[in-house]
C-alpha cells in the first residue's frame, strides 16, 4: 500500500474541479461581458462535451463583476429537444426571482407569442445577461434571439454549443473555443482531485498516473471519473497499472471512447450504488432534482440497505449520495450548513446512464410511446420523457408487473418539473384514474398532482396499492381514515388546500411512515391515540406543515425521532414546550399578522437550524430557551424574513 483514500470533503464539486485551470479562460470572458460595446454583445464557447463549457459559463455567470454589472440574470438551457415556450418560461422565472413569485400555471393559457412580448416588456430598459446553456443548431438559435431586444446599454448574450458552426454563426467575430487538456495539465487535474491539491503524491504512482490521462484524450470530465475511481482504490502500482490496462483495451475497442472510460467507473461501483446512479435515468437530460425526494425515492424503491451501525435509511442514503458525489459520477449544490440541497449529472455521464439502464433491462426510457413496450415483461421501471403525453395511453401500453412508471413533462418549466418530481403526474385523473391504478398493484411510487387538476376527493382505489411507499395527491375533499390500509407506506404528500384540515386517528397506526407533508396547517387526533393502543411512530422523521394546537407533549411524545418539523402557529399565547423532541434538528415557524415572542417557545438542545417568518421579537435575555447555547454552538443559524 502505498497512500489511503483521501477525504471527499478534501476534494471540490464535480463543476469546480472541471473549471480548475481555467483561469485565463474566466478573464477573457469576464472581459467580453462587461465591455464597453453598447450593442447587444453574442459571446460564444464552443468545444467538446465534458470539457467545462456549462462550467465556465456558470463561474461568469456567478462571477462578482458580472452580478453588480448587470440588472437582470437569465439562464436558459436548451439540450438537444429544443422547445421554444420553455426558454420563455425559463426567462420568465429568472426575471421573478428579481421582482415576484413565479407560477408557470398562470401562463398555462397565454400562447407563445403572447408569452414573447411579455418577456420584452420585463427586459425593457433593463441591463440584462442572458446565458443560452448547450445550443445544438442555428435554427434554435434563430427562433430565440428575436426574444431579446436592443437597447443599446450593453446588454449581453453567452451561447455554450458542441457545435462550432452554431458559435461561428451567432458570434463571427471571436468566438471562444475551449481546447483539450495537455498532458501536464491532464496529470494535474487528476493529482488534486486524487490526492487533493495540498497533498503529496507517491512519485513511483506519477508515471502510470500520466499513462491513465493520456487514455483520457485531455477532457476534463473523464479525467475526473476515472480520479473518482482512483480515490477509492488502494494507491499501489498493481492497482493503477491495472487502471491503465483496462483503459487501454476500452479505447481500442469502444465504439464511444468517451462513453467507455465513464463506464469504467460505474462497472466498478459497488453493487449498492448501481441502482442509486441508474435512477437518475428517469429524470430528463439537465434535470435537477431536490435531495431530499431523491432519497425517498431511493428508499421506496428499496435501493437503501440497512446499516450495522445504527444509521436510519435516510442517513444511509445520504452516504450513499456523498459516495457517488465523491467518484465524480453526480454534480450537487450544497446549503449554507453543507447539507446536499439538490443534484444532478452531467449530460454525458446521462447519456451512459440510458444506455446502461436500457441495457441491464433496469429502465427502459421510451420517448415516442413505443407499442413494443407490451414485450418488455421483464422490464420494472418505466421513463417516458416527452413534450406531451396521454397518460391513460401510455399505461395501456405498459405490462401489469411495472412497479415504477415515471412521466416526465419536458414542456414544463424547469422549476416546475423539479416541484413536480416528473413521477406520473396525471392533469386529468377523473376520467382515467380507476382503470389505471387498479391495473398496476405492484406500484411502489406514485405521484398524482398538478395544481390546477385536483381530485373532488381522495381516490379510495389507491387504498388497494398494498405496495405503495411514495405517495403523493391533490384533492379538495377531507382525508379518509382508509388511508392507514397503506400499512408500507414511507411518504405521504397530500396536497389539499382546504383552511382547517385534521388527519385520521388512523394514521398513527401507519408505523413505517417516515415523511408527512402536508399542504397548509393540519391538526393531529391526539383524543383516540389510547383507543388505538398507539405508542409511537418510531419511522417519522419529517412532519410538516402542523397546526400549533397540535403541539403538544401528548403528541411529541408518539413522535420522539423527529427531525425535521414545520409549524403554523396560531396560538399567540400558550407556551409551547419542544423540548422533548430530542433528535430535531430543523424547525420552521410560519405565524399569521399578530406579533409572536419567541420567549413562548422551548426549543430542544438538538436544533440546528431555526427560520422564523414574519413578525417575531426576541426577549431581552437567551431567546431560545436552551441552557447550553454559547459559543461552541455557533453552527445554529437562525433566518428571519418578513
Amino acid at each position: 500500500m502505498i497512500g489511503t483514500s483521501t477525504s471527499d470533503s478534501m476534494l471540490p464539486n464535480l463543476e469546480d474541479a472541471i473549471v480548475q485551470g481555467l483561469d485565463d479562460d474566466l478573464e477573457i470572458m469576464v472581459k467580453r461581458l462587461t465591455g464597453p460595446l453598447s450593442a447587444v454583445d453574442i459571446v460564444t464557447i464552443s468545444g467538446m462535451g465534458g470539457i467545462g463549457k456549462t462550467t465556465l459559463a456558470r463561474k461568469a455567470y456567478d462571477h462578482l463583476t458580472i452580478r453588480y454589472h448587470f440588472d437582470l440574470h437569465i439562464w436558459v438551457t436548451i439540450s438537444q429537444e429544443f422547445r421554444f415556450r420553455n426558454v420563455l418560461l425559463h426567462a420568465l422565472h429568472c426575471i421573478s426571482k428579481h421582482t415576484n413569485f413565479f407560477n408557470a400555471n398562470d401562463y398555462d393559457k397565454v400562447k407563445d407569442n403572447e408569452l414573447a412580448d411579455l418577456v420584452q416588456k420585463k427586459l425593457k430598459g433593463r441591463r440584462y445577461l442572458v446565458v443560452v446553456d448547450d445550443i445544438w443548431s442555428t435554427g434554435d438559435w434563430d427562433s430565440i434571439r428575436g426574444i431579446f431586444p436592443e437597447y443599446n446599454n450593453r446588454s449581453r448574450i453567452l451561447l455554450t454549443t458542441r457545435e462550432t458552426a452554431v458559435a461561428m454563426y451567432a458570434d463571427s467575430i471571436s468566438p471562444h473555443h475551449m481546447n483539450l487538456l495537455n498532458l501536464e495539465n491532464s496529470w494535474k487535474l487528476l493529482r488534486d482531485n486524487v490526492f487533493g491539491p495540498e497533498n503529496d503524491h507517491p512519485h513511483e504512482l506519477e508515471k502510470f498516473g500520466k499513462k491513465i490521462v493520456e487514455k483520457c484524450k485531455g477532457l476534463p470530465l473523464t479525467i475526473l471519473v476515472i480520479a473518482g475511481h482512483l480515490s477509492k482504490m488502494a494507491r499501489t502500482l498493481e492497482a493503477w497499472k491495472d487502471v491503465v490496462r483496462i483503459l487501454g483495451e476500452i479505447v481500442a475497442s469502444h465504439p464511444d471512447k468517451c462513453l467507455g472510460v465513464l463506464g469504467l467507473s460505474y462497472h466498478h461501483l459497488p453493487n449498492h450504488l448501481k441502482p442509486c446512479f441508474l435512477s437518475m435515468g428517469c429524470f430528463p437530460e439537465d434535470f435537477q432534482v431536490e435531495t431530499k425526494r431523491l432519497i425517498q425515492l431511493w428508499i421506496a424503491e428499496g435501493y437503501i440497505r440497512t446499516s450495522r451501525s445504527n444509521k436510519s435509511l435516510e442517513e444511509v442514503a445520504v452516504d450513499y449520495l456523498e459516495d457517488l458525489i465523491g467518484r465524480n459520477l453526480m454534480i450537487r449544490k450544497r446549503r449554507f450548513n453543507g447539507e446536499i440541497k439538490a443534484c444532478a449529472m452531467h449530460d454525458l455521464l446521462h447519456e451512459f446512464c440510458l444506455i446502461e439502464a436500457e441495457m441491464t433491462k433496469f429502465m427502459h426510457i421510451d420517448k415516442n410511446y413505443s407499442s413494443l413496450l407490451t414485450q418488455k415483461q421483464n422490464v420494472r421501471r418505466f421513463s417516458f420523457q416527452s413534450q406531451y403525453y396521454s397518460v391513460d395511453d401510455c399505461c395501456k401500453l405498459l405490462p401489469p408487473v411495472a412497479t415504477s412508471i415515471y412521466l416526465s413533462r419536458l414542456d414544463l418549466p424547469y422549476a416546475t418539473r423539479v416541484k413536480l418530481f416528473g413521477i406520473l403526474p396525471i392533469y386529468h385523473p377523473h376520467t382515467v384514474v380507476h382503470e389505471i391504478f387498479s391495473h398496476f398493484n405492484l406500484l411502489r411510487v406514485l405521484s398524482i398532482f398538478h395544481e390546477s387538476t385536483n381530485f373532488t376527493s381522495f381516490p379510495l382505489v389507491i387504498t388497494k396499492l398494498f405496495h405503495l411507499r411514495y405517495l403523493q395527491v391533490g384533492f379538495d375533499d377531507d382525508i379518509p381514515a382508509s388511508i392507514s390500509k397503506l400499512q408500507n407506506l414511507q411518504t405521504l404528500i397530500l396536497m389539499n388546500q382546504r383552511r382547517d384540515k385534521t388527519l385520521p386517528g388512523t394514521i398513527w397506526m401507519m408505523k413505517n411512515l417516515r415523511h408527512i407533508h402536508l399542504e397548509g396547517a393540519t391538526s393531529l387526533r391526539s383524543d383516540i391515540l389510547n383507543k388505538h393502543l398507539v405508542t409511537e411512530m418510531p419511522n417519522l422523521q419529517e412532519f410538516s406543515v402542523l397546526c400549533s394546537t397540535s403541539c403538544t407533549n401528548e403528541v411529541f411524545s408518539i413522535i420522539p425521532n423527529l427531525k425535521s418539523l414545520i409549524v403554523c402557529d396560531r396560538l399567540a399565547n400558550r407556551l409551547i414546550d419542544m423540548s422533548s423532541l430530542r433528535k430535531l434538528e430543523a424547525l420552521k415557524f410560519f405565524v399569521g399578522n399578530s406579533p409572536r415572542s419567541l420567549a413562548r417557545f422551548v426549543f430542544p438542545t438538538s436544533l440546528k437550524r431555526l427560520t422564523l417568518t414574519r413578525r417575531f421579537y426576541f426577549p431581552c435575555q437567551n431567546p431560545f430557551h436552551i441552557p447550553c447555547l454559547t459559543a461552541q454552538k455557533a453552527y445554529w443559524i437562525c433566518s428571519y424574513s418578513t
